[in-house]
């Protein structure tokens, strides 16, 4: 059975023979970025309410593919976007051992605090992010490293919650979910009842009036339970595939129709193919991205 590791590896050893040592699969996740635009009307979004929101996902900080001044890079990319809220969907930490250095979370953080929006920066956690911390993954409970290192920079981070923030007079809610993979198994002494710490009932249950809603879940799997109270559900975890060709991932973990890009589901899905690499420093036709959700009436596009 073909896995998504072994098909990253294969892949991976394929670009490590090239011709050039900068091989495309290699060269891509470094040298380039792309601002990847939706302009989304869910039914349930009123229509005299535009927002535009900045997800970033998936930084996975390291050398030499994630650098600090990678990250930088990013912040002031995003920056200059003028959106009005940015949201950071999980996976801070690195996803592979292809690496010169490991990236300190206080390090990565401290530069994401650079990020800057009239509505804030709000994060949820991914499944790296719990899976490399080691305590938390043996006690079985306690928010990560990550999670720490971003709300002592100031960024919240929400784990199975929500919060009411308005503009220009209207409100909306952001709800943010707990990691749907947080824990692994076979790393921890004792059985555990479930993997996940992701609780969408109690999350939605935060929500106290009709103002729309718009979700961050690190994997997009949940979308296929989202009740078509949420709006919108902005999501990582995928990578697009790492590798796409054609519009199709060859290999996806949340299957291929939550691969990536606009989903309309109950609710309006977007999948970000994130910015770093997991498994293997390769990407293949699914370059980086910062992905830019205008939400409701439109508005003229930022460069």
């Amino acid at each position: 059975m073909l896995t998504r590791r072994h098909f990253l590896q294969s892949m991976g050893g394929l670009g490590a023979v090239g011709v050039s040592t900068t091989a495309y699969g290699f060269s891509e996740p470094v040298v380039r970025l792309r601002v990847t635009r939706y302009n989304i009307s869910p039914p349930q979004w009123p229509a005299d309410l535009d927002l535009r929101i900045a997800a970033i996902a998936d930084l996975h900080a390291c050398d030499p593919w994630m650098s600090l001044d990678r990250i930088r890079q990013i912040v002031e990319r995003t920056n200059a976007l003028r959106p009005d809220i940015v949201v950071l969907l999980g996976d801070y930490v690195i996803g592979h051992r292809k690496v010169t250095r490991i990236i300190p979370e206080a390090e990565w953080a401290a530069v994401l605090a650079g990020l800057k929006a009239p509505l804030g920066v709000h994060a949820v956690l991914g499944n790296h992010d719990w899976w490399e911390d080691k305590t938390v993954q043996r006690e079985g409970h306690g928010l990560p490293s990550a999670g720490r290192a971003l709300e002592k920079v100031g960024i919240p981070v929400y784990e199975n919650d929500a919060k009411k923030l308005h503009k220009n007079g209207r409100a909306f809610w952001l709800a943010g979910l707990g990691d749907q993979l947080a824990y692994v198994p076979a790393r921890r002494f004792r059985p555990l009842k479930r993997v996940g710490v992701d609780d969408l009932s109690a999350t939605l249950s935060k929500i106290t009036d009709d103002a729309p809603v718009v979700l961050m879940a690190h994997e997009p799997d949940v979308a296929r339970r989202m009740p078509s109270r949420v709006a919108l559900q902005l999501s990582g975890h995928t990578h697009g595939g790492q590798v796409r060709m054609l519009g199709w991932s060859p290999i996806s973990p949340s299957g291929q129709q939550l691969a990536y890009g606009h989903i309309k589901m109950n609710c309006d899905v977007v999948v970000s193919g994130g910015l770093g690499c997991s498994i293997m420093p390769f990407r293949l036709g699914v370059p980086p991205e910062i992905v830019l959700v205008t939400v409701g009436a439109a508005r003229p596009a930022v460069a």
